[in-house]
């Protein structure tokens, strides 16, 4: 057996592949402690330098200090969320406290503070570039925000909040992986319940339950089997078996402790604590300070205009659903089991088309190949897997060169569903580009989805909605890879407003609808014809079948997470209430009383967009907007797509996110392009 390295070594030349196979777990605890401590000591020394603070005496040993806490830190998460083992766990709940402390202390660092604020002061200062000058003013707001201007009992108070909100966060993801992870149903070979279940995924059944030595098939709540069967199961019985178990993890219905209900109530008094402790309202206007939007106002209210935009439509889709699921299915009273359903069948009869038929055309590799065609022909860029040490099997590294064939980022794929594994899809950065010491640093991307792992010997087979979500990461992935920016801190997605942050990806998804694109993403499973031309212009048709009520769906996210962290009192209200009051208002679809969502929302209670959910629609708004500039102009338009990576992707956080918008469209955003591509423009209510 190889010997184990210690993770701290990584550090040394980031430029080398990361040993993921041989890294030592032991290791992993004085590492960070280690790296923690290096951070400690590189402000005192800057903040003891009796020569006049500048960016090269003051920022930049700063960011390389940060850099190799947060590299190790990044690598030790990543595995936490695609391999977790109780091991590793421990590891991770043990460094979460000291890793909060000193992110805290270097935000209420009042001589670091005042360092920050000399340099500004400054007449240097004014001959910054505007990347510069946007830096500074926002690690001032930061320091602000942490509470460096307070005093020591309210610093403690912050700090103390900052330890636990991150411990819960964890434990939260922890009781909703457990959940999911525990819950198995093992079928007999000859059973009939899985009448309607494709033949893929009863090969993915199979394939689980010969992995635990069983014969027949093993159903899982990881969303490859979960949706399937909401989506095909004949059997009434099991679609509410799978809707229940799923509906309540992590809920008092769990195994004790793994209730994520208290956790709930506790993250939302430590939030209204710290807001307070800053003099603001309500968290929500904490978290905005740093966002687009100007107020929790304007965001409920931006919500409840879309939601009178689409409402009426989700109102009528929802009707001839349930006309449909009485008088077609003979399911005389629909419940939440049975819409994913009975929509299934209705799409299938008003488009002549099933979600299986399209899959059998989305092979994995042929839906990469295209997507990196694609962005070859916006970009100039060339895409290549190249062999790279991995923490499974499956996962693969591809390395991303420019028009000369200089290698100019590289990004991990993870795209199978398996135990141990968080649910959904993200980007996260392993290492960002900057310039340091008289190189080019460069970037390295996570991109992480829950895809139908290949079974039988064919290839992993992707739903449509499976190919949006690939462009969807792929396209932050792009806007960490593409960043021409140098400093640490506005480099890729670097201090991009949070409700921005969704835009290019959001924009990615768009490519999908295009015949050209199209074409270079399929290949039969079988056959390897791409799609037919027929079926293509069903898929178009179909597009916003039900838009109205996937609309209004988001929306009761969105305005259900701005008004918890705005307008939410537990001495009058439940979570629960306050949810069933926001479905009452916008929402056409309720579930049973036994349903606990809230205690699943990883974004506002894990996932970093508490008070921020509302981003996936107003950066839908820019995202449709910009890409209606492709459209006038051709997809494949090189002049605005090297404009798009020029003004929007290559800029990072170095200016507003408006700015870059504008200064691609050439206007300010109008919404009028996001109600066009769901059919709502002109809807009223």
């Amino acid at each position: 057996m190889s010997e184990l390295i210690n993770i701290e070594t990584i550090v040394t030349d980031k430029s080398k592949k990361i040993p993921y196979g041989k890294l030592d777990q032991a290791s992993f605890k004085p590492a960070v402690l280690s790296l923690i401590a290096k951070v400690k000591e590189t402000v005192d020394q800057i903040t003891s330098n009796p020569e006049k603070p500048t960016w090269k005496n003051s920022v930049d040993p700063l960011d390389d200090a940060e850099e190799n806490l947060a590299y190790v830190w990044s690598v030790i998460s990543h595995l936490n969320g695609v391999a977790d083992t109780p091991e590793l766990r421990a590891i991770v709940n043990e460094l979460l406290p000291p890793v909060a402390e000193v992110f805290t202390w270097l935000g209420q660092n009042e001589k670091l503070y005042a360092r920050y604020k000399e340099i500004k002061a400054s007449k240097e200062f004014e001959d910054f570039t505007g990347s510069h000058k946007r830096i500074f003013d926002i690690q001032i707001e930061d320091f602000v925000l942490s509470g460096a201007e307070l005093e020591e009992e309210y610093k403690k108070k912050l700090a103390a909040i900052n330890e636990e909100a991150a411990q819960l966060s964890q434990k939260f993801s922890e009781n909703l992986l457990d959940c999911t992870n525990e819950y198995s149903l093992y079928l007999p070979k000859d059973t009939t319940r899985l009448s309607g279940i494709p033949e893929s995924t009863l090969a993915l059944f199979a394939q689980q339950a010969k992995a635990d030595g069983k014969e027949g098939y093993k159903i899982t709540l990881h969303m490859p089997n979960y949706l399937p069967i909401q989506q095909f199961a004949d059997d009434r019985s099991l679609r509410e078996e799978l809707y229940h178990a799923y509906s309540v993890r992590a809920s008092e219905f769990s195994p004790a402790g793994k209730d994520n209900q208290p956790i709930i109530q506790r993250l939302l008094e430590l939030r209204a604590s710290e807001a307070k402790i800053l003099g603001y309202n309500n968290y929500a206007e904490v978290s905005l300070v740093p966002k687009m939007a100007e107020s929790p106002k304007q965001v409920a209210d931006f919500l409840r205009e879309l939601a009178s935009k689409a409402k009426p439509s989700a109102e009528k889709d929802m009707v001839e659903l349930i006309k449909f699921a009485q008088d077609e299915l003979g399911i005389k009273d629909p419940k939440a089991w049975d819409y994913t359903y009975a929509s299934e069948k209705l799409r299938e009869k008003k488009y002549s088309y099933s979600s299986e038929e399209v899959k059998q055309y989305f092979t994995e590799p042929t839906v990469l190949q295209g997507l990196f065609g694609l962005v070859g022909k916006l970009f100039s860029i060339t895409i290549k897997e190249e062999p790279a040490p991995v923490w499974n099997k499956d996962v693969k590294y591809f390395v991303m060169r420019d028009a000369e064939g200089k290698k100019i980022a590289a990004f991990y794929a993870d795209l199978y569903a398996r135990e141990g594994k968080r649910g959904g899809a993200w980007m996260d950065d392993q290492l960002s580009r900057r310039a340091i010491n008289g190189h080019i640093q460069t970037p390295v991307a996570y991109l992480t989805c829950n895809f139908s792992a290949p079974t039988d010997g064919k290839p992993s087979l992707l739903t449509l909605n499976d190919v949006e979500t690939m462009f969807h990461e792929f396209g932050h992935g792009l806007q960490h890879m593409l960043t021409s920016q140098t400093d640490l801190a506005v480099s890729g997605i670097g201090l991009v407003e949070w409700d921005a942050v969704e835009m290019p990806s959001q924009f990615m998804e768009n490519f999908v609808w295009d015949w050209n694109v199209m074409q270079t993403l399929t290949s039969h499973v079988d056959t390897g014809e791409k799609m037919p031309k027929e079926l293509f212009d069903k898929l178009v048709k179909a597009k916003n079948f039900q838009a109205g009520m996937a609309n209004v769906r988001q929306i009761e996210f969105a305005l259900f997470d701005i008004l918890l962290h705005s307008d939410y009192d537990p001495k009058k209200e439940t979570v629960r209430g306050l949810l069933d009051k926001v479905r009452k208002e916008v929402a056409v679809v309720f579930p049973p009383e036994y349903n606990r969502f809230a205690n699943s929302f990883s974004h506002i209670f894990a996932g970093g967009y508490a008070a921020g959910y509302y981003s996936y629609k107003w950066a839908e708004v820019l995202s449709a907007d910009a890409f209606s500039l492709f459209q006038e102009k051709g997809i494949f338009d090189k002049e605005t797509g090297h404009k798009w990576l020029k003004e929007v992707l290559s800029r990072g956080g170095s200016r507003p996110a408006k700015e870059s918008f504008i200064a691609f469209r050439g206007r300010e955003p109008k919404v009028d392009a996001l109600l066009a591509s769901y059919g709502l423009l002109g809807a009223k209510e």
